[in-house]
């Protein structure tokens, strides 16, 4: 299963496209999008856009919204945590979200608002935020990600790919 994870689009339909594009043409088949927040209406565009479900949640850039803060999301047998982040203090690290993660019994943690790219495995827990497709931080380029989960051996492989 191919999970394509975006966000922080504030609202640059043009790269939901390029992202979409970029997806089908270096991955191939994407299964589901995730949306991080921070303009999470972007989350019916892409869906519309791709032709895929997408799930999204609510960012601190979203004001009212029927989004929620937080999605927990099973998909090829692992639990996944989609969240924005911005309620867990992930600018200043990552502490809080990790110890959210193990309550919850998370298999992985999507979540967005730093606008940098992010994907590492502590304590068996991938922590991945797919950085900004519209708005880069620190020099960064625009990104997006995907997330491959292969049944034999079971486990999650991420993937940033920028924006050119």
């Amino acid at each position: 299963m191919r999970i394509g994870v975006i966000g922080d689009t504030h609202g640059d339909v043009a790269s939901i496209r390029q992202a979409v594009a970029l997806a089908a043409e270096q991955i191939g088949t994407i299964d589901r999008w995730l949306h991080t927040g921070d303009f999470c209406q972007d989350a019916q565009y892409l869906s519309a856009v791709s032709g895929v479900p997408t799930i999204a949640v609510a960012g601190n850039c979203d004001g009212r919204t029927a989004a929620k803060p937080d999605e927990f999301v099973e998909l090829a047998g692992l639990n996944l945590w989609l969240t924005h982040g911005h309620h867990q203090g992930v600018k200043q690290g990552l502490k809080e979200l990790e110890a959210w993660a193990c309550r919850y019994e998370a298999d992985a943690v999507i979540f967005g608002h730093t606008h940098q790219p992010f994907a590492e495995t502590q304590s068996g827990i991938l922590y991945f935020n797919p950085g900004s497709a519209a708005m880069p931080r620190r020099g960064k380029s625009r990104t997006f990600g995907v997330i491959e989960i292969v049944e034999h051996p079971r486990k999650i492989i991420p993937r940033i790919i920028s924006i050119p």
